[in-house]
């Protein structure tokens, strides 16, 4: 897929991956669109990079959402949305009765699963209309393998995963040209991550590798550490998830 001259829309674009991917994505001669809730770091992503067009978009609120399509589609409306924006809570123990355990679940589920929904909702029919188009949905390696520091988080994104698939099968069926991407990313270096000791990869190494997949028309992008899990949990599941969940977290959480 070619990505010069495509506007792409970013979701979570204000800092972090959603940041980098919007440089990576002008440089090859893409118009970028970010959007997030937070109106403060939008601004300085907009006064670090001027080509940036930035609106404030809540993706857990409906009406932001459509208000985000309306002014889009004034703008003259995208090629490629990018399901970037996630949220991950403090991990609990499942086995433990604690009323904060449905909460971050709604809240993760509402943002992870239920916000991609909504756009996706809202934009199909505009991604339908053009020649070539694309949605990148980020899911992640807990979608393969579920961390015990993250369940609800895991349990968001392993939804999110045979949602993408089934979209992707759903518009093949309607013969539609819109691809669906679907990137696994493993831990990667962001201020979410900024407490974990763990392995990480850098935004700027994940993007490189969603950019090379889509240019290649590679459907399924997993980076790093989500290949080796990816293939582990199809022969040997119990040592992919215990390569995912050392003992050290289960001393941490017991």
């Amino acid at each position: 897929m070619n990505l010069k001259g495509k506007t792409i829309l970013i979701t979570g674009g204000a800092s972090g991956i959603g940041l980098e991917a919007a440089k990576q994505f002008l440089a090859i001669g893409a118009k970028v669109i970010i959007t997030g809730r937070n109106q403060d770091k939008l601004a300085a992503a907009k006064q670090s990079i001027p080509s940036l067009i930035a609106i404030r978009s809540d993706v857990d609120n409906e009406d932001d959402a459509k208000a985000l399509f309306k002014e889009v589609n004034a703008l003259g409306g995208i090629d490629i949305l990018y399901h970037n924006a996630g949220v991950g809570t403090p991990g609990l123990n499942l086995g433990k009765a604690n009323a904060q355990i449905l909460e971050n679940a709604i809240y993760e589920m509402n943002v992870n699963y239920f916000g991609i929904i909504r756009l996706n909702n809202l934009f199909l029919e505009m991604l339908k209309a053009k020649a070539e188009s694309a949605i990148i949905i980020t899911t992640s390696l807990l979608s393969i393998v579920p961390g015990i520091e993250e369940p609800t988080y895991s349990a968001s994104k392993v939804a999110l995963g045979f949602y993408t698939k089934l979209l992707r099968k759903d518009l093949e069926i309607l013969d539609s040209t819109v691809k669906v991407f679907e990137l696994l990313p493993p831990l990667v270096a962001t201020a979410m991550t900024a407490n974990r000791n763990d392995k990480k990869i850098s935004a700027q190494e994940l993007v490189k590798a969603l950019v090379s997949g889509i240019k290649k028309n590679q459907l399924t992008i997993r980076v790093g550490d989500s290949k080796i899990v990816y293939l582990m949990s199809r022969f040997f599941p119990k040592l992919a998830f215990n390569l995912v969940n050392p003992k050290k977290i289960y001393n941490s959480i017991g």
